[in-house]
This record gives structure tokens, sequence and C-alpha cells, in this order.
């Protein structure tokens, strides 16, 4: 290989995938939804359904993620994706319908739209952004919030005997009759973006296959909500957050 074709665009093992927009994202260093963004954009295009894809994205951290992937978006109430997801795929059953929400709105204001659509089975796929924590806002306690760890709500740490104990969500979820896969992941890695990336594509193809809810959570830092730097979250993410919220399969039909 001539020097000069080295650098040309098509011979490069790695390139931004076609469905982002070069809107500048303002994610905060080290966050983990650019690294979510990309595999959603990657999946969609290799699966051909560019034309055939509507994300629903409530309030949170990502309530700005139509600039990013260019696909057809709807923008929802707290913790209303779900409901939202499961009018949008009931009357267009034909689309790939998915929600993308974070742990302060899937876990608190979403719950009962959350458990309610994935026991009924509904045919969309739930991508659930675990930072535990939430960002957004201030970083106040979450549901998913950790024994011990401290938030702007909770400076001293959590505590079991007045905040209650963090909330397995997907636990509760892979228990429910309506969800053909609940999975953990995280993008901290290149192995770890690898198998995430081959999870969410098999969550995409459940929902257009009509197998019931797929919930894929993405186990994630918030390096300015932590008050660390990217590289001293990723590293209390593995300490900390993996023990709790272990990786891997919860349910898989």
């Amino acid at each position: 290989m001539e020097s000069d074709e080295i650098i040309k665009p098509e011979n490069l093992v790695y390139r931004k995938p076609k469905l982002l927009n070069d809107t500048p994202m303002h994610y905060c260093p080290g966050c983990s939804h650019s690294v979510i963004h990309k595999l959603i954009a990657e999946i969609v295009e290799d699966m051909g359904l560019e034309e055939e894809t509507i994300g629903v994205s409530p309030v949170g951290c990502a309530v700005f993620a139509y600039n990013y992937i260019d696909i057809d978006w709807l923008e929802a109430a707290h913790g209303r994706a779900p409901a939202v997801a499961t009018a949008v795929k009931r009357l267009k059953p034909r689309k790939m319908v998915f929600t993308y929400q974070g742990d302060g709105d899937l876990a608190a204001i979403g719950t009962a739209e959350t458990i309610h659509a994935a026991n009924r089975g509904e045919n969309i796929v739930i991508v659930f952004v675990n930072n535990a924590i939430y960002g957004m806002t201030g970083g106040q306690m979450a549901p998913t919030t950790l024994l011990g760890m401290p938030t702007s709500t909770c400076p001293y740490g959590r505590e079991a005997q007045l905040n209650g104990y963090p909330l397995k969500i997907s636990d509760l979820l892979a228990q429910l009759e309506g969800t053909c896969l609940v999975t953990r992941q995280s993008v901290e890695t290149v192995a770890a973006v690898k198998k995430s990336k081959r999870m969410l594509r098999l969550a995409f193809e459940n929902s257009m296959a009509g197998r019931g809810t797929s919930v894929v959570e993405f186990v994630s830092t918030c390096a300015s909500g932590w008050k660390q730097s990217p590289e001293k979250a990723n590293q209390w993410m593995k300490e900390n957050m993996f023990p709790f919220y272990p990786l891997g399969d919860l349910k898989k039909i």
C-alpha cells in the first residue's frame, strides 16, 4: 500500500458512523453516552434500518439525542418514554422503536411506565444508562445510587435507613414474562464495547421479530457528577458499580 493511500477514508478501519451528525456533543469528557450513541448509529446502519427506526428520548442528559443520531425521534415527558414507545410500536409495528433513558428517569419517575410496558411484552427496546446519579440536574441521589456514595442531596453518602437501598431495576424486569432479553453491559473497554454492540443488536432484532421487550442496561460513569476525572471515574465504576451491578445477561430467550 502506497503511503498516500493510507490516509484515504476508505482505507481506514475506524470511521464515524454515517448516522452520527457533525453536531458537537454536549456530553462531559469521559461520559458514556457518546459511545452508546455511536453503537446505536452503527447498528441501525448495519441493519439497514435508517428509515425504519424511531427513538424516544425523555428528560435527562440525552434529551438532545435527536441532534446527534440522524433518525426519527420523539420527545417524551420525564419517565414516560416506554408509554410513548408503546403507542408508536403499536401504530407502526414494522418500525424499530427504542427508548433511551437514564436511571433517574427510568427507575424513578418512570418506574410504572417501564415495568408495565415490559410486563405487557411491548416489542420495544429500552436502552437504560445507569450512572447512579442525576447527572443533568446537579448530581442528586438517584434510585440506583450506591450505599455510602455521596451526591449533592446525600453529601455524606447514601444511608439505607434514611434513603432506602439502591434499586436493581433490571433484576426486577428480568422476572417479568413480557421481557425476552435483559442484559447489563458497559463501554469502558474495547472488549466491553464489542460485547455491548452484540447485545444491543440482538435487542433490535428482537423488536423487529416481535419477541417482546428487550432491556439493555449500561453501567456507566458520570465523571462530573461523581467529581472525578474520566480515568478515575472508570476505575471507581469497576471497583464499586460492577460488584453491585454485575455485568452479564440477566435473561435471554
